[in-house]
This record gives structure tokens, C-alpha cells and sequence, in this order.
């Protein structure tokens, strides 16, 4: 079960998910919430209600009912890919201390230092890699810089668009590089340095990077540099994990944190 399943690095990881579970024999039921905790709420109660074997779940986290997933797990093991709710179960995700500590680490080196430009908070991810840009920065005797997207909101380009297109017309101090959640809101931040006349690039007045490595990123211009998650480890170790649940008929509470690596790529 998924956030809204549009987005490309969730749909990459349902396409490996079902595949790799046919395989093993497993018929997969696909619940999309559409990023809305009500379609969360009908979804998990149509896996409890199905007698699913186990489940491998993307929960909207702060918008989520409370308790939901405590629930879900009484009746069959879980594991939590990418962004886990306070529930027993497997964790499986990229380490977002790991990953940012790696780009901060080669924006200062490269150019000026990167302020931030967050995500919504919608989940567990936009507080990691939050935290993580700052301890990143401070060890490495830099001042932090963050910008804030006040919503719960997945229409992460728009927001990022809205907000950017704001601080550049009011001439606020966001520096010479930025440092985006995602990629999602790297793009409405290029979008919007464009729109009012900024360059973006290694050479230009200001440098965008990013997180994910989005399908499209290759493909903006500049082209977006970024961390590339490792999506085909991330949907196999979730099945792994699973199915180790459900041999033994009860959740664990491991975590499998994977490591991103640097894609360096024309805008920073």
C-alpha cells in the first residue's frame, strides 16, 4: 500500500514489488491512498478484511489515523518501506543521514554553501533529511539555511514552485546554491529561478541539487544533480523482510538503512 502511486519512485517500487512477488508465488493487492488518510484508512481495512498474508506499506505518516497501523500489524506482519509509523514491523529505506552528509559534503566542497529548501513535512523522510542537512552543515562548520514549505500537501512541484517564485521576488537571501528535499521540489525551484530570469548551473549565479534521482532529472535544464536511491535493493529487501514475517507468523523490528550514491549532473 502507497501514497499516491503518480509518483515516479513510489511506482517504480510497486512495479518491482508485484513483479518479484509473483515469482515467489504471491498474489499482490495493489491500495493506493492517494495521499488522502481516509483512502489510508478504507485501504488498510480491506487488506485486514482480505487476510492478506502480510503487506508491505508506505504510510502518509503525520496524516495518518493514529493507531492504524498498531492495528494492522495484530493481523498480519508489516514492513514499512521508505517511511515507517509508529508500529511494530520492518523498516527498510535509504539512510537519509548518509545520503545528505554526502551532498552537502560535495556542494561546499564545489561552490558556495547550500542553503535548504524543505519538503512538506508529510512523513518521517522530510524530518531525516531535515535533521540531516543541518548536522551535516554544523560538522562541517557551516551554517545552516532552511526555507520552509508550510503544508501537508503532495503536490510538492507546485508548492516548491509558489514558495521559490516568493523568496526570489522578495529578494531574500537564499544564497548561491540550494539544497532541495526532493527532487520533486528541486524542479519547481529551477521552474521558478527561470521564470523570473535566474540561471542554474555549475557556472551560473545559482546551483539547484536534489534527492532521488526522479526519472526526469537527467532530463531537466540543466540537467539535475541529485543521490540516486537504490529503488530494485529497496523493493527486494522489503520482500525479503516480509517473507521472513511470514514464516515465522510475526512482525520484526529491524531496519535496513541503504546508501545513496552521487549523481553529479549540470546544475550543480
Amino acid at each position: 500500500m502507497f501514497p499516491p502511486c503518480w509518483d515516479p519512485f513510489y511506482a517504480a517500487l510497486v512495479q518491482r514489488i508485484e513483479f518479484q512477488s509473483s515469482i515467489a508465488g504471491y498474489w499482490t493487492v495493489i491500495q493506493n491512498s492517494q495521499g488522502d488518510p481516509d483512502r489510508e484508512a478504507k485501504a488498510v481495512a480491506t487488506l485486514v478484511s482480505t487476510k492478506s498474508a502480510g503487506a508491505v506499506v508506505v504510510p502518509l505518516g503525520k496524516a495518518s489515523r493514529k493507531d492504524l497501523y498498531r492495528q494492522m500489524g495484530k493481523a498480519m506482519p508489516l514492513v514499512f518501506l521508505d517511511a515507517r509509523a509508529d508500529a511494530d514491523g520492518a523498516f527498510v529505506g535509504t539512510d537519509n543521514h548518509f545520503s545528505m552528509g554526502l551532498m552537502v559534503d560535495y556542494l561546499l566542497r564545489s561552490g558556495a554553501q547550500p542553503s535548504y529548501f524543505d519538503m512538506p513535512p508529510v512523513n518521517q523522510n522530510a524530518s531525516e533529511r531535515r535533521q540531516a542537512y543541518e548536522s551535516s552543515m554544523l560538522l562541517r562548520g557551516a551554517q545552516p539555511v532552511i526555507f520552509d514549505v508550510p503544508s501537508l500537501d503532495w503536490d510538492f512541484e507546485r508548492l516548491a514552485f509558489e514558495e521559490a517564485t516568493r523568496l526570489f521576488k522578495t529578494d531574500a537571501p537564499v544564497g548561491g546554491t540550494i539544497l532541495c528535499a526532493n527532487d520533486r521540489v528541486a524542479f519547481g525551484v529551477m521552474a521558478a529561478a527561470c521564470q523570473i530570469g535566474r540561471s542554474v548551473g555549475r557556472l551560473a549565479d545559482l546551483r539547484i541539487a536534489g534527492h532521488d534521482d526522479h526519472p526526469l532529472s537527467q532530463y531537466a535544464c540543466p540537467s539535475l544533480t541529485t543521490v540516486a536511491q537504490d529503488v530494485d535493493r529497496l523493493a527486494t529487501l522489503s520482500l525479503e523482510r516480509l517473507m521472513q514475517g511470514i514464516g515465522d507468523g510475526a512482525n520484526k523490528n529491524s531496519a535496513d538503512r541503504l546508501e545513496a550514491r552521487l549523481i553529479m549532473r549540470n546544475s550543480a
